[in-house]
């Protein structure tokens, strides 16, 4: 536990002291050095709980420390820093800069203290500093209309969905006395049926599926995207977005393991993250083959992605209620948790990739990537294999998680999610190889190379390096995605 704690005071350091050298001196970029060496040093810590940590609680039972935590903190708090990275050829110098990679540091800070909460009251206080500097981040472009709708969009619903997990927060300390997770589990064991409680489950699920952007609780997803900086998209798509899930799995599926949301069979937890599953991919794949805007389909793309993560969510609960399928419900987790990882960086890649284009020809519409491989060749090959590994094709690293998610259900009751699925991820490949055809076919306006700056090309190569990698030697993350879907059931 005590990598975590320096994990949390690397961050903390950054975001309270990076806005000094806003007063005491005009050197921005120095403040935007300070804060990725800050997120460096967090990722090098997490790592070393991860090697060396244990199932330990501390801060007063308020923080657990476990593979699952483990698992999310890195990735969130590597995503983190990949835009921290590439925002330093995206920010202009000014005095805005400081306060900047201050808002990242706070969002990362509260994002990996989400990862390891075991208090209601300890996951909405990260909940709360997660989330009020993206609000801000949102509208960080001043000068552009869509900015500030985009942020007053954002911070509207955030506080709506706050205050939702507020609501279910406090119907659930009324039942139960209290807000440790662990307590609240002992106290619904064995409880009869309780309204109250199924009531906060729900809440639970809609304050939650904002930030997881499930349908319908995604609208304000595709108008945010487009309207908040590029770089900004990308921490909500593959950093913001994951610690919704983290706060699901660990309240909702926790509370699954002891607790019937209805005594009817029908209207179970599993059947409604099974119906929101299917629901969400159905919407998300087909909005996005509409979109002219690159931005907002991906976008849509990523609300497509929700739906496959939630599948082994709702194995889970399944398996939890009936006691049956428990090692399809190990898989299903095995598989969300992994395409959690896999996500982060498909569409992390996707996002920054799109970001470039726009910075570098000041255009964000479908029309821009016609001829792209011969403009921006290095970017065209990452928007391909991230593009390709979304949709599922194999060797890539999206292929294996959603292998497993379909296995996981193919032989049960649930087995229409499956069939469901896999017609979503062919239907997706329409608008992935559309894009792509674009790049690599249709000839564009130009065939003046445009320069790629040395630290995306740098990203570019991590994330696709990640992406082929797991890809042709995935046993090594599925074995920690294995890891940490075990914690769940404990």
């Amino acid at each position: 536990m005590e990598y975590i704690l320096a994990a949390v005071i690397s961050l903390a350091a950054a975001a309270l002291g990076v806005p000094v050298l806003q007063v005491i001196g005009n050197r921005p970029r120095v403040g935007a050095y300070l804060s990725i060496a800050a997120i460096s040093a967090a990722i090098l810590f997490v790592a070393a709980n991860t090697a060396f940590g244990g199932t330990v609680t501390s801060f007063g039972s308020l923080l657990v420390s476990d593979v699952l935590g483990d698992l999310f903190a890195l990735v969130v708090l590597s995503v983190t820093l990949a835009v921290a990275v590439v925002s330093l050829y995206s920010a202009h110098d000014g005095p805005s800069v400081p306060s900047y990679y201050s808002l990242l540091a706070f969002s990362g800070l509260g994002m990996l203290l989400l990862s390891y909460s075991a208090d209601l009251l300890m996951l909405f206080v990260a909940w709360e500093l997660m989330s009020l500097p993206t609000y801000v981040l949102a509208g960080f472009d001043k000068k552009r209309i869509q900015s500030n709708e985009a942020a007053a969009k954002y911070a509207i619903l955030g506080a709506l969905s706050s205050a939702i997990i507020l609501y279910a927060m406090s119907l659930t300390y009324g039942v139960t006395g209290t807000t440790q997770i662990s307590g609240i589990l002992e106290k619904l064991a064995g409880q009869p049926f309780n309204p109250l409680i199924s009531v906060a489950i729900l809440l639970f699920i809609v304050g939650f599926g904002f930030k997881m952007s499930i349908v319908p609780f995604h609208m304000w997803v595709p108008d945010t995207y487009e309207g908040s900086p590029p770089a900004v998209a990308t921490l909500f798509a593959s950093a913001t977005k994951k610690a919704g899930f983290v706060a699901a799995i660990r309240v909702v599926l926790a509370i699954a393991t002891v607790y019937s949301l209805t005594p009817n069979s029908a209207f179970s937890l599993a059947n409604v993250l099974a119906v929101l599953a299917v629901v969400t991919m159905t919407f998300g794949n087909v909005a996005a083959l509409t979109q002219k805007s690159m931005t907002r389909l991906l976008a849509y793309s990523s609300i497509a992605q929700a739906g496959y993560i939630l599948i082994g969510f709702s194995i889970f609960a399944y398996s939890q209620q009936t006691g049956l399928f428990t090692y399809n419900a190990m898989l299903g987790m095995t598989g969300s948790l992994l395409h959690i990882v896999n996500h982060a960086i498909m569409k992390g890649a996707a996002f920054l990739a799109a970001m470039l284009v726009i910075l570098q020809l000041k255009r964000g519409d479908l029309g821009a990537y016609n001829g792209l491989a011969k403009r921006m060749p290095i970017t065209a090959f990452t928007i391909a294999v991230s593009f390709l590994a979304l949709a599922g094709v194999p060797p890539l690293a999206g292929f294996w998680s959603k292998l497993l998610l379909f296995i996981s259900v193919i032989n049960t009751p649930l087995a229409w999610v499956a069939v469901a699925a896999i017609l979503n991820s062919a239907f997706s490949l329409g608008y992935y190889l559309w894009v792509i055809k674009r790049m690599y076919l249709d000839p564009g306006e130009s065939t003046e190379r445009v320069k790629e700056p040395f630290w995306f090309v740098v990203v570019f190569a991590v994330l696709v390096g990640l992406i082929i990698g797991i890809g042709l030697f995935p046993q090594q993350v599925i074995s920690l995605a294995s890891s940490a879907a075990s914690s769940v059931f404990h």
